[in-house]
């Protein structure tokens, strides 16, 4: 008899906690499958450090094939369920496709940056779910300092060292009190030339920080945000954004580089294209985490509507703790479905919450317990040791560190702007260019569309593309951002020797116009397999808004001979003449290097 298949989608707080406690209970007698984006597991409250300089990344990240060794991960994204047919379809994060059976399936997909109908934001905002948005933030943080110490105009400098943070919530605090001592730390090594000094707004329509905490934890962290200088601003957000500013609800205007979005997070949309019973969302689960109608279908965290069993009626919000005992409940009642142990119900016993607002400041309230100051620091900081399945040697080193030495203040450029839009349904990948983004969890996958994929470069414009985007990127008005195959930098020339075989040869790609095999318009060629774009370069920088083509854009000259090309800025040189026993390339073939007689090589040998 074959072992039961068990499939869960996603290594969160819950997903993650599902598979290692299914490990142990199971004893081998199943086979465990865990697909997931990324190979490790992110311990999402101390990404505030990541951005503050405090950690380094690698410590937040726990290794999921080092912690869970009897679970087979999978690398890809699900876009795609069929519950009758018992199989899950991903993505791979090189455009491979393929499907996972199952007899058990665990959603854990987890939740995505929730966003607002206001004009500009998805377009000049950041948010904060992921390890390349830290680290973006991390590096335009302190790009924009070194930008303002260096300006001459007050002006400038006063809206290149003015950070907004939009959500009072508990990540929108984290980052405001940690930011600011972060650009504190770096203003008093390198004073600015004008005298200003950096500042940061925190923005709410709530009418107190911290709103779904209790009162006294709230007066706590706003007291310590407004001694660090931090312009906390509630029952205001914002109206509009601009590569500019912004404009605020209440009619003022502030002058910004920077708006970082945490306004609060929404289910992941994959659970929307099951068809099943939502709530606000989420998908509606009994209280044993099971999908009622699906004895088969399990999910926990924060796509799934718990019942609160001590506040009938309700459910269990969306928090990393919930989520975090979730898992562990999932896992006994899926292993009780498949005849080991016996299935419970899930009940919580509020544990309190702990707010690191940088230093030795913080505001905690274990088993109920309001405290504040360096007691509360300690008190947070024990927390998250005991909390994370890994690297707590490192991250109290790093801490140990942090509080004898200065932090270093560097930005290594490694994550770009348009690498983590604010509208991506996959906050914890970096968006890679010249791959179109997949239509992941939009629910079309059910049907036969798919979403267009959103160019990532023209989401932000201006200066910070300038300072981000280096020359010689690709042309905007090329399909997929590829570059122009005759530029410096980018791939060979369709015909010349090296490069790819010409367009007419037998075994090469079928042209753009033919209707098989397309390159633009769809993210997913029907049949064919796509080729992975990792090595072009971002979009091209100077540019508001792409230029329409019909097609790739060729060479200037569509009547040029075939051979080899010189860049458009240079004068043509076909060379000399080929040797006479060299018969010149057919239209069948690629042609071969060119000789030349003044002894240099010619364009595209080796």
């Amino acid at each position: 008899m074959s072992r039961p298949r068990i499939v869960i989608v996603g290594a969160g707080f819950a997903g993650y906690r599902t598979a290692r406690t299914l490990s142990r209970l199971t004893r081998h007698q199943a086979d465990i499958t865990l697909l997931n984006p990324t190979d490790y597991f992110l311990y999402l409250p101390l990404l505030p450090q990541v951005a503050a300089g405090i950690l380094e990344p690698r410590r937040v990240s726990v290794s999921l094939s080092g912690t869970l060794p009897h679970v087979r991960l999978v690398l890809g994204e699900a876009d795609g369920i069929d519950l009758d047919g018992h199989t899950v379809h991903y993505s791979g994060p090189e455009g491979e496709e393929g499907t996972l059976p199952f007899d058990r399936l665990v959603l854990a997909a987890g939740s995505v940056n929730k966003l607002l109908p206001v004009p500009g934001v998805a377009e000049h905002a950041h948010g904060f779910r992921g390890l390349p948005e830290a680290l973006y933030l991390r590096d335009h943080v302190t790009r924009q300092v070194e930008l303002a110490a260096a300006a001459k105009d007050r002006a400038e400098c006063a809206a290149r060292c003015t950070f907004v943070v939009v959500g009072a919530g508990y990540t929108g605090t984290e980052v405001a009190a940690h930011g600011a001592m972060y650009t504190d730390a770096q203003v008093r090594r390198h004073p600015m030339r004008t005298g200003m000094r950096p500042r940061w707004m925190l923005l709410d329509v709530a009418p107190r920080v911290l709103p779904e905490m209790d009162e006294r934890l709230s007066r706590t962290a706003g007291r310590v945000l407004r001694q660090r200088g931090v312009d906390v601003r509630m029952g205001t957000s914002v109206k509009e954004a601009t590569h500019d500013g912004v404009l605020l609800t209440d009619g003022s205007t502030v002058d910004t580089r920077t708006l970082v979005w945490c306004v609060g997070v929404r289910p992941d949309p994959l659970v929307e294209s099951l068809g099943l019973p939502l709530e606000r969302g989420r998908l509606l689960v009994d209280s044993h985490l099971r999908v009622p109608g699906r004895p088969e279908v399990f999910a926990c965290g924060d796509v799934a509507a718990v019942p609160d069993l001590n506040q009938p009626g309700q459910y269990t919000p969306m928090t990393a703790q919930h989520a975090w005992r979730h898992g562990k409940v999932c896992a006994q009642n899926v292993a009780a479905s498949l005849g080991v142990g016996r299935r419970r119900a899930y009940r919580h016993r509020d544990m309190g919450f702990v707010v690191d607002l940088g230093g030795a400041k913080a505001a905690a309230n274990p088993l109920g317990l309001p405290m504040s100051g360096p007691a509360a620091g300690a008190v947070t900081r024990g927390y998250h040791l005991a909390a994370m399945p890994g690297n707590r040697v490192r991250v109290a080193a790093d801490w140990l560190l942090d509080a004898v030495l200065p932090r270093q203040a560097v930005q290594l450029g490694l994550v770009r702007s348009w690498s983590v839009p604010l509208e991506s349904a996959s906050p914890e990948v970096a968006r890679v260019p010249g791959r179109p983004e997949r239509a992941r969890r939009a629910g079309t996958r059910a049907g036969t569309g798919e979403r267009d994929a959103v160019d990532p470069g023209a989401e932000r414009a201006g200066e910070e593309r300038s300072e981000e985007q280096p020359p010689g990127g690709p042309s905007r008005d090329r399909p997929s951002g590829e570059p122009a195959k005759n530029q410096p930098g980018g791939e060979p020339a369709r015909n010349q020797p090296g490069g790819e075989p010409a367009r007419n040869h037998p075994h090469a790609e079928p042209r753009e116009e033919q209707p098989h095999g397309s390159r633009s318009g769809s993210t997913r060629a029907s049949g064919t397999p796509r080729r992975a774009a990792e090595t072009a370069g971002p979009p091209a920088r100077g540019t508001r808004k792409p230029r329409k083509t019909s097609g790739a854009t060729r060479s200037a000259n569509p009547a040029a001979p075939s051979g080899p090309t010189r860049s458009a800025d240079g004068p043509a040189d076909p060379g000399p003449e080929p040797p006479a026993d060299q018969p010149p390339p057919g239209p069948d073939i690629a042609p071969g290097p060119v000789k030349r007689t003044d002894g240099r090589a010619a364009e595209g040998d080796s």
